[in-house]
C-alpha cells in the first residue's frame, strides 16, 4: 500500500511539472523581449568609446568654440571662414573669407592673433590684414604699417578677438560614439542639431534661414577643450557680420586647436 501511495504522489509531482512547463511561455509576460540589431549595433560603439564624466552626460555645451581656454598654459588655433553666393535676391555674385590665427601664453599674460580678410566681410575694406598682441595689460596692434598702442581702445579689441566671435559654437551636444587623434589629442566625437548652433556672426534677415548641411565636433575632455569644430551651411537672405546687404549661399566654418599645452612665444610686434 505504501509503494502505491509513494508512486501516486510521484505522478501528482509530475503532472504538476509538465503543467507548470506547459504553461511558461504561453503567459506575454515569460517571453523575452527580442533584442534589437539597430539598438545592439548603436550601443556597443557608444559604450566601448563613452568619454568621461562629465563629457558623457547628454548635454555638453560650448556655446564659444574656444571655452576654457585661458585654463590651459598655452595653445594655437586656426579659424577660418568662407562663404560663396550671392547677394540675397539678386543676381550679383558675393564672396568673402576671414582666417585668424592665436597664438596663447598663460604664465606671460600674452596672446598674439593675425586676421585676414578677403571680400566685403566684417564691415570693412576688401582686403584687410593686421597682427595684434596683448602683453599683460599692454596691447598693440599693426595695421597698414602702423603701429597703435594702448590698454583700451582697437587695440585692445583686435588683440582679444575669439574665435567664438567668428565661428560660435554650440548650446547642446551628445556623445557619438566615435574616439580618435586629432591634432595631438585623444578626443571624442559629439553630435548636434541645427537648433543647438550659436552663430554670432551669421543672423537672418526678414525670413531668412540657416541649414545645417554637415558638422562636426571633437572634444578632448583632458583638457575641457573644442580640438576641431567643422560646419557646412546653406543660408538664404542673412546678415554676415556687419554687412547690410543680406547674402545667400554656402558658409564653410573650420576651427583647429594646436600645440596644446606649449607656451607660444609671444613679444612685441614688429614695427612697434
Amino acid at each position: 500500500m505504501k509503494r502505491k501511495s509513494r508512486i501516486a504522489a510521484l505522478g501528482v509531482v509530475c503532472l504538476l511539472l509538465i503543467s507548470a512547463c506547459t504553461e511558461r511561455g504561453v503567459r506575454l509576460e515569460d517571453i523575452p523581449t527580442a533584442a534589437s540589431i539597430d539598438a545592439l549595433a548603436t550601443a556597443l560603439p557608444l559604450t566601448q568609446n563613452a568619454p568621461p564624466t562629465p563629457f558623457n552626460l547628454p548635454q555638453t555645451t560650448f556655446d564659444f568654440i574656444d571655452n576654457h581656454l585661458n585654463e590651459l598654459a598655452g595653445w594655437r588655433y586656426v579659424v577660418q571662414l568662407d562663404f560663396n553666393g550671392m547677394f540675397a535676391r539678386t543676381p550679383r555674385q558675393a564672396s568673402a573669407s576671414a582666417q585668424a590665427e592665436v597664438w596663447f601664453n598663460q604664465m606671460g599674460s600674452a596672446r598674439r592673433i593675425t586676421l585676414n580678410t578677403t571680400g566685403e566681410l566684417i564691415g570693412q575694406a576688401e582686403n584687410t590684414a593686421y597682427e595684434a598682441v596683448r602683453l599683460g595689460p599692454d596691447s598693440f596692434l599693426v595695421r597698414e604699417g602702423a603701429c597703435l598702442v594702448g590698454a583700451r581702445g582697437d587695440a585692445q579689441t583686435a588683440a582679444d578677438l575669439r574665435a567664438g566671435d567668428l565661428v560660435g559654437g554650440v548650446q547642446s551636444a551628445t556623445p557619438a560614439g566615435r574616439r580618435a587623434t586629432i591634432n595631438g589629442q585623444e578626443v571624442y566625437l559629439y553630435a548636434f542639431t541645427e537648433e543647438a548652433l550659436v552663430l554670432p556672426s551669421i543672423r537672418p534677415a526678414d525670413g531668412g534661414t540657416i541649414t545645417l548641411e554637415s558638422g562636426e565636433l571633437w572634444i578632448a575632455p583632458q583638457h575641457n577643450a573644442v580640438v576641431r569644430y567643422y560646419l557646412n551651411l546653406q543660408v538664404e537672405n542673412v546678415n554676415l557680420f556687419e554687412r547690410q546687404l543680406p547674402v545667400s549661399g554656402a558658409v564653410s566654418l573650420r576651427y583647429d586647436l594646436y600645440d596644446v599645452g606649449v607656451a607660444a612665444n609671444i613679444t612685441v610686434p614688429f614695427g612697434c
